[in-house]
């Protein structure tokens, strides 16, 4: 209410075309934008081989890619916005979200989110740890997390679920809805990525979901080999197929356009992963940062 929420900032002084968008689109699947991209396996898996042999690191690919987002938003905060009641509001974090299997042996086990918080300065080894930590917390036999806890509540009473969903998005809606939810619930990150790759499926353009206020979605498929022309002759090159759906109401396509070229030189050169930014963008006045893993200093 009156401009802050707990998980933003209403952004003030945007230009009246970008103003006016919500009210053209004011549900976030109006504005969805679907995009493709290859990203290139081949130097991908070199990159990890190489930092399993000289270094004894062990990176996975969605890792990297979710660190090529991490440096992709600190360069580019307007990505990092959302819409809310047709608001423009800068989010006060850089999040990702995804799904898991809580036993990758036996999916009768059922599933669980994993929600993490980046700092802008983490490199591609602290984006790793973070996702290990975060994973190892919600696989094997761990008790039901908060969410969990509530929808089991919920759906023990009939007609509940309907009265208090409809509550919360309406509290949401003026930026009044209990901050432990936002906390915990997966509808309130800048990124989710699902990594269909995983379980044997191609790349998929996920739809935005109208609760929260995701904005951008990757999708991970199985392994596309394309014929390419290197050196005069045609081989066959494996490329890694994401699909990238985007709310197109958060910012200009000028900064869509340079957020993704960041992410793609990111997934070219991951190497440059491996150290801090130089410098880092933040909407004005919304400056924030997370402890890096294994500090217990405070933040």
């Amino acid at each position: 209410m009156f401009g802050r929420r707990p998980d933003g900032r209403r952004v003030k002084g945007i230009d009246p075309v970008m103003k006016i968008t919500p009210y053209v689109m004011p549900m976030r699947c109006d504005a969805q934008v679907f995009l493709k991209h290859r990203a290139d396996l081949e130097t991908l898996s070199r990159y990890i081989r190489r930092q399993k042999a000289e270094k004894n690191e062990k990176i996975t690919y969605m890792q990297i890619i979710l660190a090529a987002y991490v440096r992709a938003v600190s360069r580019n905060p307007q990505v990092n916005r959302f819409i809310m009641n047709k608001q423009l509001f800068a989010r006060n974090n850089c999040s990702a979200a995804f799904t898991i299997l809580k036993d990758p042996a036996d999916a009768d086990k059922g599933e669980a989110v994993v929600k993490i918080k980046f700092d802008l300065t983490d490199t591609v080894y602290d984006v790793r740890d973070r996702v290990e930590a975060a994973v190892a917390a919600n696989r094997g036999d761990s008790p039901p997390g908060f969410v969990d806890k509530l929808l089991g509540f919920l759906f023990a009473v009939p007609g509940l679920a309907t009265v208090v969903v409809g509550l919360v998005r309406f509290l949401d809606r003026y930026g009044l809805a209990p901050r432990i939810l936002m906390e915990e619930l997966p509808f309130y990150v800048g990124m989710y990525v699902t990594n269909l790759a995983s379980i044997g499926l191609h790349e998929v353009n996920h739809h935005l979901y109208n609760w929260g206020n995701v904005g951008l979605f990757f999708g991970m498929g199985t392994t596309e080999r394309v014929a390419v022309i290197e050196g005069g002759e045609t081989r066959m090159k494996r490329y890694l197929p994401l699909g990238i759906t985007a709310d197109e109401r958060v910012c200009s396509g000028a900064h869509y356009a340079r957020f993704f070229n960041d992410m793609k030189y990111c997934l070219d050169h991951p190497e440059q992963l491996e150290v801090p930014p130089e410098k880092i963008r933040f909407d004005e006045g919304m400056e924030y940062h997370e402890k890096k893993p294994g500090d217990t200093a405070a933040g």
